[in-house]
């Protein structure tokens, strides 16, 4: 059986990543020289099969993925959080978990 990671979530998830991403894209960045252009355009047309979903995500650094995750409903933040768990990243690096998910080292 083929990861998680992998797998492409629902079609209403897949969308509400895609739009709260571009949104992040077009509201925090300066295209002065493309750049919210050139990471809109990668996104955009990306259909929801294989790990577009994660690809979407993957995107952004840890900051960003905050606000991404804050913006998300509880249902596609879980379906994140489980594909970032399923791809190996430890709990305590996985800011799409609740906090009483996370589960940090000693």
């Amino acid at each position: 059986m083929r990861s998680l990671y992998y797998q492409p979530p629902t079609d209403k998830q897949f969308k509400e990543v895609k739009s709260c991403a571009i949104a992040i894209w077009q509201s925090y960045y300066d295209n002065k020289f493309g750049y919210v252009d050139e990471k809109v355009g990668q996104i955009k047309h990306l259909k929801n099969v294989g790990d577009n979903f994660m690809f979407i995500v993957a995107m952004f650094d840890e900051f960003n993925q905050r606000t991404l995750a804050n913006m998300l409903s509880p249902r596609t933040r879980k379906a994140v959080a489980d594909r970032i768990k399923a791809g190996g990243s430890p709990d305590v690096y996985n800011v799409f978990l609740q906090k009483k998910d996370r589960k940090v080292k000693s």
